[in-house]
């Protein structure tokens, strides 16, 4: 569906609250109503603010955050916004994601330059403002700004978030701005009914910030009856079409926007604010879903990395796999393997039997010998190999221990000999903050004809994203050249290795970027189709 350009541009702002308790989906329900947006013509984006005082959430560890999301402009951002991007099939930007952290930052950096001399600075207007100002920064280039407030309405954290929320529905009214409440109705087995009430007393509680919800969407693992719809918009002073149940979808996250599209979410949204019900185009999406949901092939691939008791630290790897999958018409199993586990006496049991391996990224030496050990193991018995960021490090080192003869071989990351054949880039030798200081962002890069890399890509000149500090090192290149590992791509001045791979192998890779940052749904990324696929073969040949 073509973007809407036939009226004058007036940005309209949906509001995406979360209550009961965390994790209910607020991501995945503001991407698949963007989507159902954009595919009636109308140009989208989403916004995520986040109501914790870290900066970005660069320096957090991955099991209390999940994986840290790399936009094109180098900003360590919300996993939510892998969830936008993948929905809405183009590129975010560091403007869509604010922390609690950016906006005091903000406001005391001015407050010491005298910007608000002779004022006392106070949460009103100064922070609310600050906010605002943030939520509008795209106003008149897009139809909807979708902005999704972190965490659950009633914590302390957000109530600056919601306060601006208040405000920007007072200053522009009920034709631009429109408030969603994402809520939950647990099912009672004892009582062998749904209970209302958490849901009530959620909005209640976004009510006491002056805040009335327009729509409510009901995360609920059974149907809810008309009755039920009917007690909670009375109680919650919804209109009862409003009042959208969002059962658990079957096998895939992607089943969501047609869920909505089911239940009139995306009309309900229009029609309340006045715009145009234009085409609705969902076939393509259909068939994606139908090939994730009934597949004709499956393979099972390991991901091997130290962060696999959280699998949100590989959100957007095992998302891509879903692509690559879809794709292929191919179901990817995924088995997780914490690498600390793995072992030179246990690394037959632990992924033999499997069809590829993917070596993820990560940071730190715990669990790195898992990894190489691992990675020896798929090179030796012609395994489709994938590594990612560590992961491609990681290959490079087993190489050079198990191929090129210096079993000293290592990184700078991990200890300092004259052997670490990856080590820290020139740029990062003299960084001293550890906070948005890595190699971060889309970076180019140029690409061997001859190579796997470029029959995946089918391009000479790539751009991906990257979040590192260590490279290989350039000092032992020729040695590994000769050896047989081709540096199927570099930066465009050929300083920096960028891809890896072995010609003698079935499918060996590496990358030192993220390729998962850029799988979209429907489209995929090229490396994840091109490995899919020689798993596949693999699997045959068993």
């Amino acid at each position: 569906m073509k973007e809407q350009d036939t009226y004058s541009r007036q940005t309209k702002y949906i509001f995406i609250t979360g209550g009961v308790l965390s994790s209910l989906g607020k991501g995945i329900a503001s991407a698949s109503l963007g989507y159902l947006l954009k595919q009636r013509g109308y140009k989208v984006s989403i916004m995520k603010f986040d109501p914790y005082i870290n900066v970005d959430p660069g320096t957090m560890n991955p099991f209390q955050h999940g994986e840290v999301y790399v936009t094109d402009d180098g900003a360590e951002t919300d996993l939510d916004l892998g969830h936008y991007e993948r929905f809405l099939g183009y590129s975010l930007s560091k403007k869509n994601n604010t922390t609690t952290g950016q906006v005091y930052f903000e406001v005391i950096t001015k407050e010491r330059k005298g910007h608000y001399l002779g004022k006392t600075v106070q949460v009103i207007p100064h922070i609310t403002n600050e906010i605002k100002r943030r939520m509008t920064i795209f106003e008149g280039e897009y139809d909807f700004i979708l902005i999704e407030i972190g965490g659950t309405v009633g914590d302390i954290e957000s109530l600056p978030f919601l306060e601006a929320q208040r405000q920007m529905w007072l200053e522009r009214g009920p034709q631009n701005v429109l408030n969603i409440h994402l809520t939950y109705v647990p099912y009672i087995k004892s009582a062998g009914e749904l209970k209302t009430k958490p849901t009530q007393h959620s909005v209640k509680a976004l009510m006491e910030f002056g805040i009335r919800p327009d729509i409510l969407l009901c995360r609920t693992e059974h149907k809810l009856s008309k009755e039920l719809r009917q007690k909670i918009g009375l109680f919650c002073n919804v209109e009862e079409n409003s009042v959208i149940e969002v059962i658990d979808v079957e096998s895939t996250i992607y089943e969501v926007p047609l869920l909505f599209a089911k239940r009139e979410l995306e009309q309900i949204v229009l029609r309340k604010m006045g715009l145009p019900l234009n085409e609705l185009e969902l076939e393509t999406w259909k068939k994606f879903v139908e090939r994730i949901r009934n597949p004709k092939y499956s393979v099972n691939v390991g991901l091997v990395g130290k962060y696999t008791k959280y699998t949100d630290s590989y959100k957007s790897i095992i998302e891509a796999f879903i692509h690559a999958g879809s794709i292929n018409n191919c179901k990817v199993n995924i088995e997780l393997i914490n690498s600390e586990e793995i072992t030179e006496e246990n690394v037959a049991s632990k992924i033999g039997h499997l069809d590829g391996i993917l070596v993820g990224p990560g940071f730190g030496f715990r669990g790195i010998e898992g990894k190489i050990t691992a990675i020896k193991y798929v090179r030796t018995n012609k395994i489709p190999f994938f590594g990612i960021c560590l992961g491609m490090q990681c290959s490079v080192i087993e190489f050079a221990r198990n191929v090129c003869g210096l079993p000293q071989a290592t990184s700078g990351e991990f200890e300092t000999n004259d052997y670490c054949v990856i080590d820290l880039m020139d740029e990062q030798k003299n960084v001293k903050e550890k906070g948005g200081t890595m190699r971060l962002g889309a970076y180019p890069c140029v690409i061997q004809e001859d190579s796997l890399a470029f029959k995946a890509y089918g391009s000479k000149e790539i751009s991906e994203r990257h979040r590192h500090r260590y490279e290989l090192n350039n000092k032992f290149r020729a040695l590994l050249e000769e050896k047989g590992m081709v540096m199927s791509g570099t930066s465009p001045d050929g300083n920096l290795v960028e891809i890896i791979e072995l010609t003698d192998h079935p499918w060996f890779l590496g990358v030192q970027f993220h390729p998962e940052l850029k799988s979209r749904a429907v489209t995929g990324h090229p490396l994840f189709i091109s490995f899919i696929k020689a798993t596949l073969n693999n699997k045959n040949k068993k």
